[in-house]
């Protein structure tokens, strides 16, 4: 593909490696998210996603069947594989993947190996999902994935929706926080613009912010993904990250809120702790969260 026909890709979701989903769900709805019901994965691990009204979304991702799971990375499942790593280096609350959208995942496969960057099969399949009237939908997709060796502890794919879930998620979308979407995902990383080349292609975007802090690259739909360095980390967040060692992590999400005020009288009638810093309400990791959530208008 020529940088000329290049088009940036949307931001789709987030993999949220969770301990259960039990423990998700309570911290999300203490947070004021509106959760999805529990929706399992043919290969052993199960979801209970947040939905946003910019049509991205979280996925809590929670092991159901650990036997499933390691029969499933045995036999070339990429998905699968990266959990069960990601898990054993990093432990059972966290953020492992970046996945933007795609109309042609084996296209993507095709150019993710082509530049060196391919984590390895594509996988194809569909799951069942509870809608809030009680109906049931089923979704099929195909994903391609990418990695780099030197970051053991994230990777990105390309999510096609070859049969789509219904699209009216107007209940799942409305949160009591207010949060109305997405607006920045964080990694960190010593140096980051190490990194600058898989973003890129991942992203389908050439342009790139670089910075003191690190640098930044927009989604087609205006969400950015920053890499920080130990000085972005402690003067955005408040999180000392002086002994990371080499990789890309996931740190944080932002939000954007409608109110910053009503999100903040959630916070406190739930006895959420956060700190306001940037004109931001920054909530540090907990059982089921597991990595910084912050919200601002």
């Amino acid at each position: 593909m020529s940088a000329a026909s290049r088009t940036p890709r949307l931001l789709d979701h987030l993999v949220l490696p969770v301990i259960d989903l039990a423990t998700a769900r309570n911290r999300y709805e203490q947070l004021g998210f509106t959760v999805a019901a529990d929706a399992l994965h043919p290969f052993g691990t199960e979801n209970a996603c947040v939905f946003f009204a910019d049509k991205t979304y979280l996925e809590p991702l929670g092991i159901a069947q650990r036997e499933e799971c390691e029969a499933a990375a045995l036999a070339g499942n990429i998905f699968i594989a990266r959990d069960q790593a990601y898990r054993f280096r990093r432990g059972q609350d966290g953020f492992s993947a970046i996945v933007v959208s795609t109309g042609d995942a084996i296209a993507d496969q095709a150019r993710f190996q082509e530049n060196g960057i391919s984590a390895g099969g594509m996988l194809e399949f569909s799951r069942p999902m509870t809608l809030p009237d009680g109906s049931e939908a089923v979704g099929s997709f195909r994903l391609a994935f990418a990695a780099d060796l030197r970051a053991p502890d994230f990777f990105f794919f390309s999510c096609q929706r070859v049969q789509p879930l219904p699209s009216d998620r107007s209940a799942l979308e409305t949160h009591g926080n207010g949060v109305t979407g997405m607006a920045e995902v964080v990694l960190s990383e010593p140096n980051p613009t190490d990194f600058q080349y898989i973003l890129q292609e991942v992203s389908d975007e050439r342009e790139v912010a670089a910075h003191s802090f690190g640098m930044d690259i927009e989604t087609r739909n205006g969400i950015k993904i920053s890499v920080l360095n130990p000085a972005g980390m402690t003067g955005f967040f408040d999180k000392k990250t002086t002994g990371h060692s080499r990789g890309l992590r996931g740190r944080a999400i932002v939000f954007k809120v409608a109110d910053l005020a009503v999100t903040e009288r959630l916070f406190a009638a739930n006895a959420v702790t956060f700190i306001k810093k940037d004109n931001r309400l920054i909530v540090p990791e907990a059982p089921g969260q597991g990595v910084i959530f912050a919200f601002g208008e």
